[in-house]
């Protein structure tokens, strides 16, 4: 009866077809990759398009071969003088086999080296022409992207889910050359100069003595740092929210963090900043829940990205601009656009949604794609610049150095994942891991051996035209402009725009955190830092810690509260949720049935959860008692009795998270043994079909929020 189901996808297949019990002895061409799948598209290093198929970039033929592609018959035994003899040094296949497996891994990245990434399309909607010369941003322009999203101090080892700043890096493969819009789930960044990028870092990463702790910030020295080099504090109190825990990649924001500078087909400039807004909007996880998850599922953020992809709950988000005119002074209603420490508020620079980007595809391959990909910020287009932001011309330095280093050489461009879309006629020559087959013998300028070949373009021919800028008469020093020193008033401006439960969050992160400190005096130092943020948050934070809460040294005017710093109070879609239903073997197949069909039927993945694996009436059952975490789901709906003290944590946990619950009159017993108040809010009961649409009345909030509270 299974096939009876199959209407309903189920993520999570390993591979495009299912696998045999018996190993498989009939030679055969390599599966092809799974529905869900794309892989780079094929293009010749130097950006010609290639008649062949994605598949064309992976393994060819039935049989195992060498690197050479010689064919096998044996890969299991070394060869040896006799079966109980030394291996002999002749032995070709074993060599390169030991010595490819040896040299498997490159240095992970020192920041963001735990990522997950997808394949996807950005079109533009033409909004943005008046400010930008852009191709790919013109009207019906459609472009190829392949996105990773990542944590910033964890190693590749680490959770997912902990306290951090996520990184929100997108390469568009535009017909002008590749654009890479690098950014963070965090507007702001902790220093405003990239002098300091070494010491930020040293100072989040694990204590280098004991390499603890991994993937956070709750400790000695980050503490250290922030506390001391107070500019910092802008980006901690954002950390310390509960956007330093997203819900999912497909449910968090992006922010190019910089300030650009971009120009039109008249050469007129404007100064913009980039936002990514997702189209399910902004949510996160509870403390409670981000620790469940690194423990029971380390690979939550990645796992919910590609099955949501293999599910066919595709995300989206828009990409929108901040417009502000580019004046001399570089400021917009008194904020220095060239600190990276500042955002502006969206209340005085109105978003301007300029196109959507939908990720369709997961990648084939981790390693060839997703921790390969190169991005640069200097990976620029014609229309847009960068700005003298001092962090962001740091970037431009240090991006480019460190691919050298993690990828072997300068031709890193050439990877299959970093291969522009564009014609590339560049002169560069030679270098480790080139694979380009170059011809000619002038590659300089100018020359007449090549028939003077590649030539010089012309604005009118597409050429990326630097911005002119004014550079006012100065003097070479070691300083920064005096609006640089206001550390205290954005971060005032984000924590008292939150509702009144984020801003709980936020003094519980802080209390949490400087809890691991073991220096009392970074704890001081901490607290004197909060209190010229707000008076009630330093005072909440010191009374979890034992301590006497300071008076501010120093005095912030009030500021206009940003309603849209809120992740709380709005509704969205809830495409790519995914409802636990707990059944038994004495559910009614045409309930269960019709359960699934409904929450399918409303773009909501239905995962059935069961005493066993297997089945139920042919029912695909994708949880067990042994196998279901709270964190998984966004609602819970009984329809059996359940005493199993893991079904009942399930629901525990659901309740506190403030899940939507449900059950149907046999699922009672589960709300009753769990110690469920059945008429308590966000619990609904009742019939299948009313049980279904409380549900789905409750899931575009997110959480019960009442419960909360």
């Amino acid at each position: 009866m299974a096939e009876d189901h199959d209407d309903i996808t189920i993520p999570g297949a390993p591979a495009s077809k299912p696998a045999a019990v018996e190993e498989p002895t009939s030679p055969r061409e390599p599966l092809p990759p799974k529905p869900d799948q794309s892989s780079p598209e094929p293009r010749t290093p130097t950006g010609a398009p290639l008649d062949a198929s994605a598949t064309a970039l992976g393994q060819q033929g039935a049989y195992l071969t060498t690197a050479q592609g010689a064919r096998l018959t044996d890969t299991d035994h070394s060869l040896k003088a006799g079966p109980r003899g030394p291996v002999l040094l002749q032995d070709h296949h074993l060599r390169e086999k030991i010595t490819h497996f040896d040299h498997e891994r490159i240095p992970e990245r020192v920041v963001h080296a735990r990522g997950a990434a997808a394949h996807g399309e950005f079109i533009a909607n033409g909004a943005a022409e008046s400010v930008t010369k852009a191709g790919f941003l013109r009207a019906g322009a459609k472009t190829p992207v392949f996105v990773r999203f990542s944590t910033v101090l964890g190693s590749r080892g680490s959770a997912d889910t902990v306290r951090d700043t996520r990184g929100f890096a997108t390469k568009f493969y535009t017909d002008e050359g590749v654009y890479d819009l690098v950014g963070n789930n965090i507007p702001v960044f902790f220093i405003q100069d990239a002098i300091k990028f070494p010491d930020i870092i040293h100072a989040a990463k694990p204590h280098p003595d004991r390499e603890i702790p991994q993937a956070q910030s709750a400790h000695d020295t980050f503490w250290d740092f922030v506390s001391l080099h107070t500019e910092a504090q802008a980006h901690t109190i954002w950390n310390m929210s509960d956007r330093g825990i997203p819900r999912s990649y497909r449910m968090m924001q992006g922010f190019g963090v910089h300030t650009f500078r971009m120009m039109n087909a008249d050469g007129e400039t404007t100064l913009v900043k980039f936002h990514w807004r997702p189209k399910l909007g902004t949510h996160s996880l509870t403390w409670e829940e981000a620790q469940i998850a690194a423990g029971k599922d380390p690979d939550f953020h990645r796992r919910d990205l590609a099955d949501a992809i293999e599910a066919g709950a595709h995300p989206q988000w828009d990409l929108a601009l901040q417009v502000m005119p580019d004046t001399p002074d570089e400021t917009f209603e008194g904020i220095d656009l060239l600190d990276p420490t500042k955002f502006v508020p969206e209340e005085i620079a109105p978003l301007q949604v300029v196109g959507t980007m939908t990720l369709t595809a997961n990648p084939t391959n981790y390693f060839a794609e997703t921790e390969q990909v190169a991005f640069h910020p200097g990976h620029l287009v014609p229309g847009i610049d960068v700005t003298n932001d001092p962090l962001l011309q740091g970037r431009l330095f240090s991006y480019i150095d460190t691919q050298i280093t993690r990828l072997g050489g300068p031709n890193f461009a050439q990877l299959p994942i970093n291969r522009p879309h564009a014609d590339v006629n560049d002169m560069l020559r030679d270098g480790m891991h080139q694979s380009a087959v170059h011809a000619g013998v002038a590659p300089y300028k100018p020359n007449s051996l090549d028939g003077g070949c590649p030539f010089h373009a012309g604005a009118d021919e597409g050429a990326f035209i630097d911005a002119p800028v004014t550079v006012s008469e100065s003097v070479k020093e070691r300083a920064q402009p005096r609006s640089f020193d206001d550390h205290f008033s954005q971060a005032r401006l984000f924590y008292r725009s939150l509702t009144e439960i984020e801003q709980q969050h936020v003094a519980e992160a802080y209390s949490f955190e400087l809890s691991k400190c073991y220096e009392q005096a970074i704890k001081d130092r901490q607290l004197a830092a909060l209190a010229n943020i707000d008076e009630q948050l330093c005072s909440d934070v010191a009374r979890a810690l034992g301590a006497t809460p300071p008076s501010a040294t120093i005095e912030i005017a009030d500021v206009a509260l940003s309603p849209a710093l809120r992740m709380v109070g709005d509704t969205w879609p809830t495409d790519g949720r995914i409802v636990g239903i707990v059944a038994n073997d004495d559910t009614s197949v045409d309930v269960l049935t019709s359960v699934r069909a409904a929450l399918n039927e409303a773009g909501v993945l239905p995962f059935v959860i069961a005493p066993h694996g297997g089945t139920l009436s042919g029912i695909p059952i994708q949880r067990t008692a042994q196998t279901a975490a709270s964190i998984e789901f966004d609602a819970l709906i009984a329809l059996a009795p359940s005493e199993d003290a893991r079904t009942l944590r399930l629901f525990d946990e659901a309740l506190r998270h403030g899940k939507a619950i449900g059950a149907t009159e046999d699922g009672l017993g589960l709300l009753n043994e769990a110690g469920f108040d059945e008429g308590g809010v966000g619990v609904i009961t009742g019939e299948s079909s009313a049980v279904v649409d409380g549900i789905l009345e409750l899931l575009p909030a997110h959480r019960v929020w009442e419960r909360l509270a």
